[in-house]
């Protein structure tokens, strides 16, 4: 992959939620980065937040400018294949927003083409980077509740009412397992690599919903499972991750707050950006409590990664072959509920090799 000049050149296609509260702010907080164009059917919307950026109507016209290094695609997700492939055909870099693609085989056919093409391919993952998981990664990777049984990912919220939005639409790519499935999931592979099998349930709740708003998905694993859960009727008291290990249990109650200081307008970098005041709790073989202070969370580091990849002092934070295997997971999941039995990743030999 050729290296790129030191200011990076950044067409954002997309300037809804994704665009404008997570993008939008911590691309602006990567001096090696510059947004010099954005692709949306609202200009009054971008202009008032980028006055100086040229705003497309046409996705196509943004891929096709010479002043773009890398597009950014955060359009709703049924468009993340589509306008990938097109964007590396162009011979573009590319991020897509979670998820990768609907399905595992537009995923490999991006992963192909990127590699065809010698182009940089990343997927945002952005939640490597909170506080709640960066915690809970060095509980774990430090051993301190021993070998672990039992893990548990929560992402919980209190949502009654269905609104009138795509993610909660009926459309492909809609409903909570493609909205907050990836995180949890990517989470769950940084941490134990690939299940052996996948258990998933997914239902509909609400009132009126017309797509899942519930998920339970077991990821199978020699010796612990992983349970990841989200649901939009849970009013508080679950805890965001949840340890039990050989030698005592960990729990992290509250999760990141970046999100909250985003729709804030707090400015990635500020004074108390990703602070969390929110202790892990341990619990050792006879019940003693012990704080442990929360790392800090610093999404920031998704885009300073992508930087030192094009301008080749590192690597691609989530390269590839792990995007394909959350969409791996992803896909098990949707059969494994359809089936009411659990199903094994549709993955490659080689792919698996990739794995670490």
């Amino acid at each position: 992959m050729s290296q790129l000049p030191s200011t990076i050149r950044v067409g954002l296609i997309g300037y809804g939620f994704a665009g404008k509260t997570f993008h939008k702010p911590l691309l602006m907080a990567e001096p090696r980065m510059r947004i010099t164009r954005v692709a949306s059917s609202d200009s009054a919307k971008v202009h008032a937040d980028l006055p100086d950026v040229t705003v497309d109507a046409d996705p196509a016209a943004l891929i096709a400018c010479k002043d773009v290094d890398l597009v950014i695609i955060a359009t709703p997700n049924a468009h993340h294949a589509p306008l990938a492939r097109q964007a590396l055909l162009a011979g573009k870099n590319v991020v897509v927003d979670k998820p990768f693609t609907l399905t595992l085989a537009q995923a490999r056919d991006l992963v192909a083409l990127a590699a065809q093409q010698d182009k940089l391919l990343s997927v945002f993952h952005n939640r490597r980077w909170d506080s709640d998981f960066l915690s809970v990664k060095n509980a774990l990777t430090t051993g301190l509740i021993g070998r672990i049984t039992h893990f548990e990912s929560h992402i919980d919220r209190f949502r009654p009412m269905v609104r009138k939005r795509w993610r909660e639409g009926d459309q492909p790519g809609a409903g909570l397992w493609f909205d907050l499935g990836p995180h949890l999931v990517d989470q769950a592979l940084c941490l134990f690599g690939l299940p052996i099998a996948v258990h998933g349930d997914l239902m509909r709740q609400r009132n009126g919903a017309v797509s899942d708003d519930w998920a339970h998905v077991v990821l199978e694993y020699d010796h612990h499972r992983v349970i990841l859960h989200c649901s939009m009727l849970v009013a508080g008291g679950v805890p965001r991750f949840v340890m039990h290990g050989e030698k005592g249990s960990i729990l992290k109650r509250k999760p990141d707050g970046q999100e909250a200081q985003l729709l804030a307008g707090m400015a990635p970098g500020h004074d108390g950006w990703g602070y969390d005041p929110d202790p892990l709790l341990m619990y050792d073989e006879h019940g003693s409590e012990q704080e442990i202070p929360a790392l800090m969370g610093d999404q920031r580091r998704y885009y300073a990664h992508i930087a030192d990849a094009l301008t080749g002092v590192g690597a691609n934070p989530v390269p590839p072959f792990q995007a394909l295997a959350v969409m791996a997971v992803i896909e098990a999941a949707n059969q494994s509920a359809r089936a009411k039995a659990s199903v094994g990743l549709d993955l490659t030999s080689e792919e698996i090799a990739a794995w670490p």
